[in-house]
């Protein structure tokens, strides 16, 4: 029952970066292979603060690839798509449908019997 605690705390890592990344992304001007836009994005707190949630989540990664089974650890990383998807209500204001929200629980579902 370890792993769970950690693949929880990674998931939420990991969801952190992504919603960090999409903030920073989200103040910056279009894609472009410029000066501009990459100094933009080195300057951006937000994309600093995505790299540091993410290489926190991968150092952790470490310790429970090492320590546990792989074919425990790995399918509970998909911990990370419910985060995601509360993320997506809770900060950008998203609409979910039902058919989501059905697959969020199956995920969950999937999670309950690898952890067991």
């Amino acid at each position: 029952m370890q792993l769970l605690p950690l693949a929880i705390i990674q998931s939420l890592l990991l969801a952190g970066g992504q919603v960090f990344l999409k903030l920073a992304l989200g103040k910056m001007q279009p894609f472009g292979w410029n000066w501009q836009f990459w100094s933009d994005l080195l300057t951006n707190w937000q994309f600093a603060l995505c790299g540091l949630l993410y290489a926190a989540g991968t150092i952790l990664w470490f310790y429970i690839i090492k320590h546990f089974p792989f074919s425990m650890a790995y399918p509970l990383v998909s911990l990370s798509y419910v985060f995601g998807m509360i993320a997506a209500i809770l900060i950008f204001h998203e609409e979910v449908s039902l058919t989501r929200w059905l697959g969020v629980l199956l995920i969950m579902a999937g999670c309950y019997f690898i952890a067991k």
